[in-house]
């Protein structure tokens, strides 16, 4: 265990027999910062139910706080936030290995009176943010730096207008810009030149959620031109906003069912959103798992034999290392392609995935844009978490199927689901249906 209480070395545990549970996430974290980040330049307080608490979301409050945002949790439900605008100041932010802090703070910030620094964790460092930063100079912020540790000093206000912009390397790039352009002087046109941007349900989460609290966005699909998108300036209606599960990190579960032949449940699975993890029925699916969404609850039943896929995972790039776990164990070969952005991610996540599997005795080799992993057999060993909670988690899939296998940080999963173990061991401890994380 770690000096912060983490469990560190984790041997992940072996499916005795298939799966059968019921398991209950806590909230999104995409949707819960964004909402944070929107509460904080509205008119008046709102009210977040359903606030997924992880070190993201947590990251996020404190900085908004460093910023001058009152944000206090229900006393009797830390998942329950009250946010009330204020005048922002200056201060220190910690990023951590959060995305959506070290690029959705950064045009918030801009907005400050007073001088802004920050910094995150050794890995963040070398994330790029250069494009957001650069965007942000060439709408009137002053900048110090093109990558952590970096200073922002603002004078209360923003000039905005037109930018160009390269955010084929994330959509973060695009939503970061616009969750805080309504504040703006001239608001915000972004144009986006480059390869197609990755991850576009992430950007349709933050245009729906802009437009849900009364800001006026076009985008490609509204009328815009291709690639653009644009953010007037106007008041930001408060909101009660309720936050739906996080589907990403219910996709181990679900993979749960499908690599042990099992059935696994997850209450509460919204019929519409625009959630990345919804792909996952999809994509199960097509390895011949049983799926099914009836009355808001999906449900998982494993293959008698779990197949290959090939997959484009452009727009869900973030659900690579649960598939790559799956393709790993199933019996016919996988490409996975239009991912090359995730090798700016928490870590280079297909160097990573093709380290891992191939340590197992797996057969994996990068290409230009993705993985191919063919069959073979796998042996323990250990598994390096890369402090890449989506890599820990890939690693507990893998040991369900392959006895020994060792997660070296499973304690990196806090980044977005604390208690990821004790969430994995109810899962396994009953051959009969058990209620997992309720």
């Amino acid at each position: 265990m770690s000096e912060d209480g983490r469990v560190s070395n984790w041997t992940a545990p072996v499916a005795a027999a298939p799966v059968d549970a019921t398991v209950t996430l806590p909230g999104s974290k995409s949707i819960t910062n964004r909402a944070l980040i929107i509460a904080s330049l509205a008119s008046g307080a709102s009210t977040i139910t359903g606030a997924l608490r992880s070190r993201d979301t947590d990251l996020m409050i404190d900085a908004l706080r460093t910023l001058g945002i009152e944000i206090v949790a229900a006393d009797d439900d830390e998942t329950t936030l009250r946010v009330s605008p204020a005048r922002l100041h200056g201060g220190s932010v910690e990023c951590g290995l959060a995305g959506t802090v070290m690029r959705f703070v950064p045009p918030l910030a801009a907005l400050a009176d007073g001088e802004v620094s920050f910094d995150g964790d050794e890995q963040a460092r070398i994330r790029p943010l250069d494009t957001i930063l650069d965007a942000l100079r060439a709408v009137g912020a002053e900048i110090g730096g093109s990558a952590l540790p970096f200073t922002m000093r603002g004078t209360g206000s923003l000039r905005g207008g037109s930018v160009e912009i390269d955010a084929s390397g994330s959509s973060q790039f695009v939503s970061g810009l616009m969750l805080s352009a309504a504040a703006f002087d001239e608001g915000i046109e972004i144009h986006h030149t480059g390869k197609p941007v990755p991850s576009m349900p992430h950007i349709d989460m933050t245009v729906e959620m802009l437009r849900r609290a009364g800001v006026r966005v076009d985008t490609p699909e509204s009328g815009g031109d291709a690639n653009t998108w644009r953010v007037y300036p106007g008041p930001i209606t408060p909101i009660e906003w309720t936050i739906e599960p996080d589907l990403s990190n219910a996709t181990p579960f679900l993979a749960a069912a499908a690599v042990t032949r099992g059935r696994v449940r997850v209450p509460n699975w919204p019929e519409s959103t625009t959630q990345p993890g919804d792909a996952i029925r999809e994509i199960l699916a097509l390895m011949g798992a049983r799926v099914d969404l009836t009355a808001g609850s999906l449900t998982v039943e494993g293959p008698d034999t779990l197949r290959g896929i090939d997959f484009d995972l452009h727009d869900v790039g973030e659900l690579t290392p649960t598939v790559a776990a799956l393709a790993a164990l199933a019996e016919g070969p996988s490409i996975l392609r239009g991912i090359a952005h995730l090798r700016g991610h928490e870590t280079d996540r297909l160097a990573a995935l093709t380290t891992e599997i191939v340590r197992l005795g797996g057969r994996a080799v990068e290409t230009d844009d993705g993985i191919r992993i063919d069959p073979a057999p796998l042996h323990g060993g250990s598994w390096r978490a890369y402090a890449d909670h989506r890599m820990a988690t890939a690693g507990a899939i893998v040991g369900l199927c392959v006895p020994g296998v060792e997660v070296d940080d499973i304690g990196t999963t806090a980044k977005t689901l604390p208690g990821f173990e004790k969430l994995w061991d109810a899962m396994l401890s009953t051959t009969t249906p058990s209620e997992v994380g309720s």
